[in-house]
């Protein structure tokens, strides 16, 4: 294992995670529910964007056994699109800055772009559901950008959950939900 190890945290500062290793993969991704997440959290008081100018939202893959939260868990809240949904949005509270994405019975963690500075940020190596992409966005031919997820997404996931020995760790200091704007 890589045995790099880097902090990253809101932007006021009170709530860090460690990461540590390599990132399983570096995206931007497209679908529906990120736009409609990432067009509701960046409403939150004080919250940063999420969507780029193509509604993409940025994320850093990383096995969930390698991410911990080293401050301000007490900040920590989810929200949900839908009460079934098995996707969790996860911000910290106190100056609202988005800081990942959860499947709840999947092994990693989708980490928001903005928690790196620039010039830290991962390399962008592909977009995803770039079928739903808002009208009238042209996307750059920089990275891949398949209508779906794409076999290589999907081995580079299942690799990564090999290495764990196919399990999948709870994410358990996350207290209660935020609170959106009326």
């Amino acid at each position: 294992m890589n045995s790099k190890t880097i902090t990253v945290q809101c932007r006021c500062g009170h709530t860090a995670l460690v990461l540590e290793g390599k990132h399983i993969m570096s995206v931007e991704c497209l679908c529906r529910d990120c736009q409609q997440a990432g067009a509701l959290l960046q409403t939150l008081d004080s919250a940063p964007p999420l969507l780029d100018d193509n509604g993409a939202t940025r994320f850093v893959v990383y096995r969930k056994d390698r991410v911990r939260c080293q401050a301000g868990q007490d900040t920590l809240k989810e929200h949900r699109l839908s009460p079934t949904a098995k996707t969790r949005r996860v911000v910290a509270c106190c100056c609202n800055t988005p800081m990942f994405l959860e499947f709840m019975n999947g092994h990693w963690l989708s980490l928001y772009g903005g928690l790196w500075p620039a010039q830290t940020l991962p390399a962008l190596e592909i977009r995803t559901m770039t079928r739903d992409k808002p009208a009238g966005v042209s996307l750059p031919d920089d990275v891949p950008n398949p209508a779906t997820h794409t076999l290589r997404f999907f081995f580079k996931l299942i690799a990564a959950w090999a290495a764990m020995g196919f399990r999948s760790p709870a994410v358990d200091y996350i207290s209660g939900d935020i609170t959106l704007p009326e």
